[in-house]
């Protein structure tokens, strides 16, 4: 089967959608698929890629380390005409999923979208924010899915918001499934050392992108409460973001400095090795759809500490392979962590054990598995013409883009208004 994969982000961008991306790629190449990805250009991308288009793209949009698409060239069309695909697969609704719509009609191939992100969490990232343009986002992701043949939840969650919102196309739970092998090996005592953390120490670790929606404040906030109490405890964050600098900053204020350790982004075999440095992994996001770096943890045998929201209380058992915790408190997400430290080492072990047989029911292999039989039902099946549900997703294009730019003219008539006229005429900031 020739499966194309059209994606906003991917390798070497960190998150969880590119890492899903890259997780299937591999997992249907394996089986004896052809994957090809199309995909924005990013930073310090791979020299050497197999079956991977690139698109140009602006950089880090809007102080964030996403890319934003350009219009998509005439090559991609090309390329993608020669791979003649069997499926089509987007992975978002706009961008280059319009892209994925465009080329799934016009060669009329079943279309799948996997619904990895609540959108309207992100739509900070836009200039002027709003409660209209959230809205809009919202319809923008669920008429995409009335389009598509078939819709993937990474979570029943996410599947159960979906309906709500009223996605009437069939919707199935397709987890992203860990790799199990690549994190059962690992030298926890090796990464310690290199990042000068004791090796006697009690380490929280937490991983992925640091930014605004990954409630980080809180994160350190409780971290730093814990750290008070637990003077043996450091704190180990894996990962890169806009955030960054304000963790830094929190912990310098609260004379923390030294147990803060910053380990930046990291490939395996290194980031086995820094979860099996980490005694428990911390995790505040409620933006997440399916909790993917919380089975990579307990894949390594970590268990987690976590806030309880869409995608995490799916793989998060309280005290089976971690703490799920229902009111977001620093006293009571501090406590639990002090819970996990107290444990004897016969306690932590079956903690441990909890954890890792959890991620045994995530694995790649049994996901994959799933969605090429949701594939190939989908080739037997007649092409639909979806052309009222069409009109309503492009409707709802042009309400998002008349927002906007109703949005960008109050903030340059607000810039404008601030500005302090001199003598002569001349304006300064």
């Amino acid at each position: 089967m020739n499966i194309l994969m059209m994606t906003n982000t991917f390798t070497p961008h960190v998150g969880g959608v590119s890492r899903s991306v890259e997780a299937f790629t591999a997992a249907y190449r394996k089986r004896g698929h052809r994957v090809l990805v199309v995909a924005p250009v990013f930073e310090n991308m791979p020299e050497d890629e197999m079956d991977v288009v690139r698109i140009p793209a602006i950089q880090h949009f809007n102080g964030s380390d996403f890319s934003v698409v350009l219009p998509i060239p005439g090559f991609v069309t090309l390329a993608v005409e020669a791979f003649k695909p069997d499926i089509v697969h987007s992975h978002h609704p706009f961008l280059v999923g319009r892209t994925a719509l465009r080329m799934a009609r016009r060669h009329e191939l079943p279309l799948v979208f996997t619904h990895h992100t609540m959108y309207e969490q992100y739509t900070h990232y836009v200039p002027g924010d709003s409660k209209a343009l959230k809205r809009f986002v919202i319809k923008l992701s669920t008429s995409y899915g009335n389009i598509c043949d078939q819709v993937f939840a990474p979570s029943e969650s996410v599947a159960s918001v979906l309906r709500e919102r009223g996605v009437e196309a069939p919707i199935d739970v397709v987890p992203t499934g860990v790799q199990l092998q690549r994190f059962a090996r690992g030298s926890g005592p090796g990464f310690r050392s290199a990042m000068e953390i004791p090796e006697d120490a009690f380490v929280i670790g937490h991983l992925g992108r640091l930014a605004p929606e990954k409630n980080l404040e809180f994160l350190a906030k409780a971290i730093t409460a814990f750290l008070k109490s637990e003077k043996r405890a450091h704190f180990l964050v894996v990962g890169r973001g806009p955030s960054e600098k304000a963790i830094r900053d929190f912990f310098i204020g609260k004379g923390m400095a030294d147990r803060l350790h910053v380990a930046g982004i990291l490939e395996h075999p290194l980031l086995a090795s820094a979860y099996r440095a980490m005694d428990v992994f911390a995790f505040a996001s409620k933006s997440e759809t399916q909790g993917m770096v919380l089975t990579e943890a307990m894949a390594a045998g970590v268990p987690v500490v976590a806030l309880d929201a869409p995608g995490v209380r799916e793989v998060v058992v309280d005290h089976r392979n971690g703490r799920l915790l229902h009111s977001e408190t620093i006293a009571e997400f501090s406590s639990a962590l002090q819970w996990v430290a107290s444990l004897t080492p016969e306690q932590m072990q079956q903690l441990r054990e909890g954890a890792k047989n959890t991620a045994e029911q995530f694995s790649i292999g049994r996901s994959a598995d799933k969605a090429l039989v949701l594939y190939e039902y989908l080739r037997k099946r007649e092409f639909v013409h979806r052309h009222a549900e069409y009109n309503v997703w492009t409707t709802v294009l042009r309400l998002i883009k008349t927002e906007w730019d109703v949005l960008k003219g109050l903030a340059e008539a607000a810039g404008a208004a601030f500005k302090v006229h001199k003598p002569g005429g001349e304006t300064q900031p």
